[in-house]
């Protein structure tokens, strides 16, 4: 993984915001949708797969690829816009999203994207799903070439199945997993902690032998040097929970629970591409 520069997290920055607008575009063309989770994990998927992922967009099945395995399916809008920014298919095709026929459900499946890891939708699968292929990996001795990371809200930590998953990685100290968590602290009935409190989080992991770090989801910086140092964590699985903005970049959706599973109507998107767009501005003018 290279090393991050200044210039390099101007660029990311930019890019994250245009994924951003995308997602305001996609969701009000759509009519349906999540708002608050796609544009707080906008920096995290844009660090990934224009800085972190070993993936070729051209061949979406190299096999030495990394695997990235998205659990919190409803967060897709910001999954297929980034694709789509790294070239895995057309941006004009984002504006189909939860269209009748088209690749791109309210739920990421691969029978319509066979370049994608895993189909998502029910919570709490994903990192049992992600286990299962580090497994593979270090029986195959395989653990060594690729990381397999897997994307995860905070809220789906309310099922047993994730906690069986972070057992299993523990126990058999699967080096190559690393999840990544959202931890945004909201969820469809309100906050993570008036509904079900999982705090202490980090002692939680820590308890079922996995290393932990904790870092901003919206530092460039500090996101990849915790990923590096996850790379180099030998003798166990490693999680890094990403403290995020729900509704990042849109004043009046920051942290706000019911912008979890609501898309902008056409007075609301406009309001917020007009503040991305002049956010994006100042952006570019301070990497000028």
């Amino acid at each position: 993984m290279a090393f991050l520069s200044d210039k390099k997290i101007k660029e990311l920055e930019i890019t994250a915001n245009d994924i951003r607008k995308s997602i305001i575009e996609m969701l009000v063309e759509a009519g349906s949708g999540h708002t608050a989770g796609p544009l707080g994990m906008a920096d995290i998927f844009t660090l990934f797969y224009f800085h972190i992922l070993k993936h070729d967009p051209k061949n979406p099945f190299w096999e030495e690829r990394d695997r990235l395995v998205l659990s919190n399916g409803h967060i897709c809008p910001v999954f297929y816009a980034t694709m789509a920014y790294a070239g895995y298919f057309p941006k004009e095709e984002l504006k189909t999203l939860r269209k009748l026929g088209t690749r791109l459900q309210g739920h990421p499946h691969r029978e319509y994207m066979p370049w994608l890891e895993n189909s998502s939708g029910p919570l709490g699968a994903g990192l049992s799903q992600a286990v299962g292929m580090a497994l593979a990996d270090k029986i195959d001795k395989k653990d060594k070439d690729r990381f397999i990371y897997c994307f995860m809200s905070d809220g789906e930590l309310d099922e047993g199945n994730s906690w069986e998953a972070i057992m299993l990685a523990g126990k058999n100290k699967v080096r190559n997993l690393i999840a990544v968590v959202d931890r945004n602290n909201i969820q469809i009935d309100g906050f993570t902690e008036d509904i079900i409190p999982l705090e202490p989080l980090a002692d939680k992991w820590r308890a079922f032998n996995w290393h932990v770090i904790e870092v901003s989801g919206h530092d460039f910086m500090a996101l990849n040097e915790a990923v590096v140092e996850a790379q180099a964590v030998y003798e166990k699985p490693t999680v890094i929970i990403a403290h995020t903005i729900p509704g990042k970049g849109v004043h009046e959706f920051e942290r706000d629970f019911r912008w979890h599973g609501k898309p902008p109507n056409k007075e609301e998107a406009k309001m917020a591409l007009n503040e991305l767009r002049t956010l994006g501005g100042k952006i570019k003018s301070e990497h000028q």
